[in-house]
């Protein structure tokens, strides 16, 4: 699977995606990530490629043409699907990652900064604005990478299958297995020591953790699955 961000920072982009996961899953050639700077495709001698609101307003919006420019350099395929990261957008969620790992070949992500983007840019292009919370950031740059890390995940061979059956919400994505009481959330975690010492406290690994006993261990994991 490839993903674009067209940005006027694609360091931060690059930096990210280089390291862990990501940067193995793209060595492997199992996802390809590209970061396209589209200040180079402004036609402002001075590199311009924001301008003030019509109609007044404060703060500065994003021009559309450098980014359209940009999007026209970028090789698409087939199953492509475009989205400007805004915080009007559509809420992310784990489905969405989900549906979007089967059904596209690509995901081009386009990053806002200041009051937004010029609005042609999501007409011209069809874009669906993806928001990835109730909340506003300094820049789309933040959820374009967060984007990328829930739906690369779950592309075929970047994880492991079964570390990913017993994640927080993705029972939710089997609706035969979700119930309706469930929110999806995974089970608590703990690892070495079994005693833990801090600030005078002794903070110890459940009991039935150590017992060996799967099917209670099991059991207890369901249980505490909010």
């Amino acid at each position: 699977m490839k993903f674009n961000v067209i940005t006027i920072f694609p360091e931060i982009i690059n930096d990210y995606c280089s390291q862990s996961i990501l940067g193995r899953a793209q060595k492997a050639g199992t996802i390809k990530i590209e970061a396209h700077d589209f200040r180079k495709f402004t036609t402002d001698k001075r590199g311009h490629v924001d301008n003030s609101p019509y109609g007044g307003g404060a703060g500065m919006v994003l021009m559309a043409e450098p980014i359209l420019r940009t999007l026209e350099t970028i090789e698409k395929a087939k199953k492509s699907k475009v989205i400007i990261l805004s915080a009007k957008g559509k809420q992310f969620n784990q489905k969405m990652a989900y549906d979007w790992s089967k059904k596209y070949d690509q995901l081009i992500l386009i990053s806002g900064r200041y009051e937004g983007i010029d609005e042609r840019v999501k007409t011209a292009l069809r874009a669906e604005e993806i928001s990835i919370g109730p909340f506003v950031l300094t820049d789309g740059d933040v959820a374009a990478m967060t984007i990328i890390s829930a739906t690369a995940r779950l592309v075929p061979g970047v994880i492991k299958l079964e570390s990913l059956a017993e994640e927080s919400h993705w029972n939710l994505l089997l609706k035969k297995e979700a119930s309706a009481t469930s929110s999806g959330l995974e089970y608590p975690h703990y690892t070495r020591p079994e005693v833990l010492e801090y600030k005078g406290k002794k903070y110890r690994v459940p009991k039935v953790l150590l017992s060996g006993d799967h099917k209670k261990i099991a059991e207890w994991r369901k249980m505490k699955a909010k």
